[in-house]
């Protein structure tokens, strides 16, 4: 277990610059998620600690030693990347052992290490059939048990599960928590997929063109996202976005979209003036129908008119239009059966609402 620090660390391919003085640190034993669009320089991070890419600028220091000149096999991570790559004619026991063999263990210290592991992954049944005969969640498995065994500081897992169907990805997903709380390892994961980085994250780093947007907790990025681009990529459905005006309306402060008005909650937008443009954010979730209006005042009450409805199990998703001109997305609990044109009551938490910046697309405060 070991604590990691990136110290304005670039990465160049000759002049392209496509890592930007990214400082980060990760505490022992923390799991952090890198997550991003894809080209964002997630994956080059990953491999700059792993050693595998060199650093252009900056400094990496594992466990408090600074790492930029130290081969890979020496820095003690071990890294799961997202094609399993196991050698097809060895079985599970001889893939998941093959790297302590060649650093000569000794054969009973390989078994045991290799046992341990197994039973972390539930793999015991597995070890000596070849990487055929198994199912896709089942090489991934053995792709981490090979990493597993060499008991490393950090553990680098890059896009693992981008392989897996559906089913599979909810599923290891809850493996690879709880490999994390039984090894408590300082773990690095790289994924594009937000869903990922929300369940199995302590904390996120969001990238963007090799530059870090936020680190936060799930919950952080989720309610308080430090610029439009966050917004829009954390969460699924993303948040909704408009274009809006702070205005004074009866002594009521508020946010105008056209005729629409938001009002704001106590403390949102003090010290904005009226007339200032902002772009309002506003969570799909932070909408609400049926019984849940009953927990909301008055006057965050309106109407809307119902474009699209899908019901998706526990919950549904709306596309809906206020006042004739601002469509949006509501989540909603429960099964919704509102049909197109249908006009329907809607609520909205607007305590939950987040105002950023035209210009700089950042949070206002």
């Amino acid at each position: 277990m070991a604590n990691v620090e990136l110290k304005q660390v670039f990465k160049r391919y000759g002049d392209v610059e496509v890592v930007h003085g990214v400082d980060l640190e990760i505490m022992d034993s923390e799991f952090i998620v890198l997550v991003g669009p894809s080209g964002c320089g997630k994956s080059t991070v990953l491999r700059m600690v792993a050693g595998l890419e060199v650093i252009s600028g900056g400094e990496i220091v594992i466990d408090g030693r600074v790492v930029n000149q130290v081969s890979p096999k020496d820095r003690n991570v071990a890294m799961v990347f997202q094609n399993y790559a196991l050698y097809p004619h060895m079985s599970v026991r001889e893939n998941m052992g093959f790297s302590l063999k060649m650093s000569k263990m000794s054969r009973d210290d390989i078994a045991a290490k290799v046992q341990e592991a197994a039973g972390i992954l539930e793999l015991e049944p597995y070890l000596d059939r070849k990487p055929s005969e198994l199912s896709g969640g089942q090489r991934q498995r053995v792709a981490m048990g090979r990493a597993i065994v060499r008991k490393p500081d950090v553990f680098l897992f890059d896009e693992p599960l981008s392989n897996l169907d559906a089913q599979l990805r909810t599923q290891m997903r809850m493996e690879l928590r709880k490999m994390h709380m039984r090894m408590n390892t300082t773990t690095i994961y790289v994924t594009h997929d937000q869903i990922e980085a929300m369940t199995l994250a302590d904390r996120i780093v969001i990238l963007k063109d090799g530059y870090i947007q936020q680190v936060g907790t799930p919950v952080e990025v989720y309610e308080k996202p430090a610029n439009v681009f966050v917004a829009r990529f954390i969460g699924n459905p993303p948040m909704n976005i408009f274009d809006g005006v702070v205005a004074t309306v009866d002594g009521l402060r508020c946010v105008q979209l056209g005729e629409t008005m938001f009002p704001l909650s106590e403390g949102k937008g003090d010290g904005l003036a009226d007339g200032r443009p902002v772009i309002v954010g506003l969570r799909p979730d932070a909408i609400k129908m049926g019984d849940k209006l009953e927990k909301l005042p008055e006057k965050w009450h309106c109407t809307c008119e119902v474009v699209l409805s899908e019901i998706l199990g526990g919950h549904s998703l709306l596309e809906v239009v206020v006042d004739g001109k601002h469509t949006m997305i509501a989540e909603v609990e429960g099964r919704i059966l509102a049909h197109p044109g249908e006009i329907v009551p809607i609520g909205f938490e607007f305590d939950r609402m987040v105002l950023f910046d035209p210009e700089t697309t950042n949070a206002l405060l």
